[in-house]
């Protein structure tokens, strides 16, 4: 005689089959109820589940085009069930100054979209994706939240003025979701800084000296296993070509770091030629991927340290380093300043005597002025959608000091065209050469006639890019 005790409580399921008669089979009832419990046990935790509220999460990628060393996109992450991942196109051109209002340079354009295009390819590597929208981000955004019944919603923290008003905007509108916030756009923590922020120095000098020495958190490693879509995976967007030296995304990013200093050593000669006007590899080129977000200022910075560590350190491996401390200045700069860095009397508040014109305006643009070097930087610009530091300074000192224009203008324009525009680093720099922001010595004004001599000395620079 068959004897069953089938008890099934929660996710146990306790099955006592005693045959009296080992020769014989289980009856067919008996076969039925054993195949019926074990679906039980498949089916539990399934049942359970939907007992469960699941977290749904909406992660806004903007200036961390990137998987690895996302503290925000982690913390996410961790904390939901299913995710969305969006970005919205145009989402720069919403935040651009007015100054300026010509379209997105193509090289600039060109390098954002291979980046997020690079960037849903990682995702979709982890079963994930990245949703474009083609709406102002606002109001894509609140409608995300409502539709999907979004619990978690996660942005990198970031200094910019109208990043930060637009998220605090998303917040207002959302009280009802749970936000998660965090930086890695930055080398160092706020917490971290030797001074309350409203102490930041008003020179970068005093705070290279107070923060260089600082330890700097190590890079955080990509997520391997991503919640799963809250949708079906669609088709992937077809691959951009690259128009320019320069390709944009994570991956790209990370070979050019790599190739910089373990390739090439081309970091031990670094400020014996990063100057110069035009050459691919006389600087790093990194700003690119920096200021896109597909390269963090952390995972270069530790490169370098490794750099050091294996192959040695000189004043060149140093003064890369020093240059990305001048970029983390800047970010601080704006987080403490604010919109007084777009005013045309800058953080001193002092208004510059310089005024807007059109004509003389266009012609810098375009590279008609009377002064051949920063004819050749502008077309240099217009033509690849990036320009040398000795020829940005050199043409922003002309723009203010020769010509008498309204810095503001100069900045926007960089803003358009530029591939690696940073909002910190770029108007921090234009009110640095107007007089008006953190220079020590009010006005920077370059002898153009000398720095052609210094920098062009046989014209090679000229005579490629005015011919």
């Amino acid at each position: 005689m068959a004897v069953l005790n089938l008890s099934v409580e929660y996710f146990c399921l306790d099955i006592d089959l005693t045959l009296s008669t080992p020769a014989k089979k289980p009856n067919k009832l008996v076969s039925i109820l054993i195949h019926v419990a074990i679906d039980l046990i498949a089916l539990m935790p399934r049942l359970c589940c939907m007992n469960k509220k699941l977290n749904i999460g909406l992660y806004w990628f903007r200036h961390d085009l990137r998987l690895s060393d996302n503290r925000t996109f982690n913390k996410l992450c961790s904390q939901v069930d299913r995710l969305i991942c969006v970005y919205i196109n145009g989402q720069e051109k919403e935040l651009r100054s007015r100054l300026c209002e010509g379209e997105t340079g193509e090289f600039k354009h060109n390098f954002e979209q291979q980046s997020v295009i690079a960037l849903d390819t990682s995702l979709r590597q982890k079963n994930q994706y990245l949703l474009f929208v083609d709406a102002p981000a606002h109001q894509a955004l609140v409608d995300l939240i409502e539709e999907h019944a979004i619990t978690h919603m996660g942005a990198e923290e970031y200094p910019g003025l109208h990043e930060s008003k637009a998220l605090e905007a998303i917040k207002k509108a959302s009280p009802q979701v749970t936000f998660i916030t965090d930086s890695s756009h930055t080398l160092f923590n706020k917490r971290d800084l030797p001074f309350k922020l409203e102490n930041l120095p008003e020179t970068f000098t005093p705070f290279r000296k107070r923060v260089e020495n600082i330890s700097i958190d190590a890079p955080i490693a990509a997520l391997a296993v991503l919640p799963s879509s809250i949708e079906p995976i669609p088709e992937a967007p077809s691959a951009l070509a690259t128009i320019g030296d320069a390709q944009g995304g994570e991956t790209a990013g990370n070979a050019q770091l790599d190739h910089y200093l373990f390739g090439t050593d081309f970091i031990k000669t670094y400020k014996q030629t990063r100057n110069e006007l035009d050459d691919w590899d006389s600087s790093s080129k990194l700003s690119m991927w920096l200021a896109n977000g597909c390269l963090s200022a952390r995972t270069a910075y530790h490169a370098i340290k490794q750099y050091e560590a294996q192959r040695g350190e000189n004043e060149s491996t140093y003064w890369l380093y020093f240059e990305l401390l001048w970029r983390e200045y800047y970010q601080w700069y704006l987080a403490k300043h604010q919109d007084k860095l777009f005013q045309f009397s800058g953080v001193k508040q002092t208004t510059p005597s310089t005024k807007f014109n059109q004509l003389a305006f266009a012609g810098w643009c375009e590279g008609r002025t009377k002064y051949p070097i920063i004819n050749a930087c502008m077309r240099q610009l217009n033509q690849t959608g990036y320009m040398s530091n000795r020829g940005r300074q050199l043409v922003a000192s002309c723009f203010v000091h020769e010509l008498n224009l309204d810095w503001r203008y100069g900045a926007a324009y960089f803003e358009q065209q530029l591939i690696d525009h940073d909002v910190a680093s770029n108007w921090g720099n234009w009110q640095y050469l107007a007089g008006v922001g953190a220079d020590p010595h009010s006005h920077r004004k370059f002898n153009l006639a000398k720095q052609t001599a210094t920098y062009d000395p046989d014209a090679v620079f000229r005579n490629k890019w005015l011919r």
